[in-house]
């Protein structure tokens, strides 16, 4: 029986720390399921394409000439060299960058240097017959954003997300707009010293709402929240406080998203398993992705789409948001008092919670660690995605 000083509740700490886990969950997980790669308009036009890695697997998604969209397994079929590099556009063919074998955009092998003279046992075929395409992946579409999965085979994409979408926000996505910062920062990239389960942990993690960011997120009702499983999948939902939701034309930061019933505002945070979370506010619509590097390492890449307004429109309910008496009253201040560039006292919601995850990975390696009594209600979504996780490496273990 494991020493319960050495769990994280279900999990063993070697869970999160040793590359032996990390492996064993690259290629159970990560390589089973279906993985997010991108948003829709990522991939909008003929020879557009991303590419994303998938567990053990990388793997692209490019548009056709027929406007159909395709997914493949990142190698050359010749020597296995990565054919396409991050994102492209207006790609005409996909050409291996050792040897110039070349596919067309729906994976046929199309031509080869010096084929008569080097290749003489492929010459009484054509060449897109000779076995030598690149093997295919599946790619579907869920709520305005790309999924791959390494198997061409894939189940549905709804038989896996399925349960979940009924307790999703009423958003839109496909109706707005990525928002960026500037050109050289179109979205928000952090390299964080923690498990990706950490970090998933924190994400699902209502019980220390109310606590670690009593200051900077104290606009919803952190007492009302709803939240629960579907399937593998973490759902949740929580309103707005009265004093926020009185003053909401004026005192969002960003032009409220249209449609939106003042009854559905609130935020919707589910958890799409195993690593992409969706954020779902009065104003704004983020994809939250923690991509693992390392046993102690991840990297969390959000993007954030809001109303198709024009830059001026932004501008003014900036300027409205920032003179609302509201956040007199719920603020938007740090944990701590103090130096901004201290994650506790810079009033940053996300900086707060890397501080929390990367210093719980730290603590790992102590002697002296041991994980305490769990609020019943609160962590209850921590040790059921811990139980999730061990659940389906057993049966995929299992199955290999």
């Amino acid at each position: 029986m494991n020493n319960q000083k050495n769990m994280m509740h279900t999990l063993p700490v070697e869970a999160y720390t040793s590359k032996k886990w990390f492996d064993l969950e690259q290629e159970h997980i990560f390589s089973k399921t279906w993985q997010f790669a991108g948003l829709i308009e990522d991939v909008e036009n003929a020879g557009d394409y991303i590419s994303v890695q998938a567990g053990l697997n990388n793997i692209f998604v490019v548009k056709g000439r027929d406007n159909r969209l395709r997914a493949f397994h990142n190698m050359c079929r010749h020597r296995g060299t990565q054919l396409l590099r991050a994102v492209g556009k207006g790609q005409k063919a996909i050409t291996c960058p050792y040897h110039d074998w070349t596919y067309d955009l729906e994976g046929k092998l199309v031509s080869i240097p010096k084929k008569e003279e080097e290749f003489p046992d492929l010459c009484n075929k054509e060449l897109h017959e000779c076995g030598l395409n690149l093997h295919e992946a599946s790619v579907d579409i869920f709520k305005g954003m790309l999924f791959v999965h390494p198997d061409k085979n894939a189940p549905n994409i709804m038989t896996f997300f399925g349960e979940v979408e009924p307790y999703l926000g009423p958003h839109i996505p496909e109706e707005l707009i990525e928002y960026q910062k500037n050109k050289d920062e179109p979205f928000y990239a952090k390299e964080i010293n923690a498990n990706w389960k950490i970090v998933v942990e924190n994400y699902i993690d209502q019980y220390h709402l109310a606590h670690l960011h009593e200051g900077t997120l104290n606009m919803y009702d952190h007492a009302k929240a709803e939240f629960g499983w579907a399937g593998p999948h973490y759902h949740f939902y929580e309103p707005l406080v009265p004093e926020y939701l009185a003053d909401i034309k004026n005192a969002s930061p960003f032009p409220l998203i249209d449609k939106m019933p003042e009854n559905k505002m609130g935020a919707y945070v589910p958890w799409l398993f195993p690593n992409i979370g969706i954020t779902e506010s009065e104003s704004a619509w983020n994809t939250f992705h923690a991509i693992p590097l390392a046993p102690d390492r991840t990297l969390v890449v959000i993007r954030s789409k809001t109303m198709n307004v024009s830059e001026w429109e932004y501008t003014k309910q900036y300027t409205k948001s920032m003179t609302s008496k509201v956040w007199k009253t719920i603020g938007n201040k740090g944990k701590y008092e103090g130096d901004a560039s201290d994650p506790m006292a810079s009033g940053d919601f996300m900086a707060e919670d890397v501080y929390a995850c990367e210093q719980q990975q730290k603590s790992l390696s102590s002697p002296f660690f041991s994980v305490g009594a769990q609020a019943q209600k609160g962590e209850f979504a921590v040790s059921k995605f811990q139980s999730v996780v061990k659940e389906w490496i057993e049966k995929h273990r299992n199955d290999a």
